[in-house]
């Protein structure tokens, strides 16, 4: 009886992985995964209008593995940098290596925006912003396990399916004062799937929608508290989610600063059961920037692995590269 339950227990487990491999691979494709990489003070992440949002040089770079204590878990690296040129404009580029399983991707983003003034003294601004994407797609085959019973694990496939494909994202970014908020259309062409067979989704287009307030303490106007909501939608399968996250963040006279944080995430059809929560927490000295954040999955593999790890370090360089007031002060008035 009990070898029976632990069969059946185990038979469970490896159904619920093979769907959530199943999902986080489609999500991919429709998006880098999204945790928790844009607070580290770096919401290009989500938004080309960002582009350039600041007045020097930002790079970032982030470290992300997944359902850590699980074999051939979704690991990625990425490399984000942005800055100002001319007065108004911005430009970026990021870079990716993601790996799931046998599955391996790799791409780039150019993105472009542009910054507008629409109230000088009222410190309103609208900022328009535009991706190039760039993604390889392909499944790795030579790590695939064949065994002398089952020398061919699946006969149609010959080949490492190699495949590439251009997308477009567009944004809106609109800024009073403390307040901002963000809309991204991510993956607005349709995919081709010929390759596929009409296996793999070609609707890869999702829509999210990021806003916030900064707050500064009443008796220390170097202490800020920043709450925050981020909104993706997927057009594919029609699925949706939430994250609700706080920030504390503390200066000092030099424009050095430490933060901490707590994120929230939610399916928005089975709120408010979580489906990650984490603390983060990150520090800016002398240019060098480093955050760290750490997420626990509240679904069936959440008993079988230690959660997922974001590490992201980066430089600011060349401060006042731009003397425009629509440039995002380090300091907030």
């Amino acid at each position: 009886m009990m070898l029976s339950k632990k069969i059946i227990t185990m038979k469970k487990f490896i159904l619920s992985l093979v769907l959530m491999a199943v999902t986080t691979s489609y999500s991919q494709e429709l998006n880098l995964p999204v945790f928790t990489q844009y607070l580290a003070d770096n919401p290009f992440v989500l938004s080309p209008a960002y582009a350039g949002i600041g007045d020097n040089l930002r790079i970032r770079a982030n470290g992300l593995t997944q359902w850590v204590g699980i074999k051939d878990a979704p690991q990625n690296q990425s490399l984000y940098a942005d800055f100002r040129i001319l007065d108004r404009s911005g430009v970026g580029i990021s870079m990716y290596n993601d790996k799931n399983g046998y599955t391996k991707q790799t791409g780039a983003k150019v993105s472009f925006a542009h910054h507008l003034i629409l109230d000088y003294y009222g410190e309103q601004y609208l900022s328009f912003g535009l991706s190039y994407n760039f993604n390889t797609f392909r499944i790795d085959i030579d790590e695939f396990n064949n065994t002398i019973e089952h020398p061919i694990l699946d006969p149609s496939v010959t080949d490492n399916r190699y495949t590439t494909n251009n997308n477009f994202d567009i944004s809106a970014l609109y800024r009073n004062k403390n307040f901002y908020i963000s809309f991204n259309a991510n993956n607005v062409l349709k995919k081709n799937t010929n390759k596929y067979r009409g296996v793999e989704p070609d609707l890869l287009s999702n829509y999210q929608v990021y806003t916030g307030m900064i707050f500064k303490d009443a008796e220390n106007r170097r202490i800020e508290y920043e709450p925050s909501i981020y909104y993706q939608y997927f057009a594919s399968d029609k699925r949706s989610t939430t994250d609700f996250n706080f920030k504390y963040r503390r200066y000092n006279r030099y424009e050095d600063y430490y933060w901490i944080g707590v994120s929230y995430r939610f399916l928005n059809d089975q709120f408010p059961k979580p489906l990650s929560v984490g603390p983060m927490a990150g520090f800016m000295k002398s240019k060098f920037y480093f955050g760290y954040s750490y997420q626990v999955m509240f679904n069936d593999l959440g008993a079988y692995n230690t959660g997922t790890h974001v590490v992201t370090i980066g430089f600011d360089f060349l401060q006042s590269i731009s003397n425009c007031p629509c440039t995002q002060s380090p300091v907030h008035d």
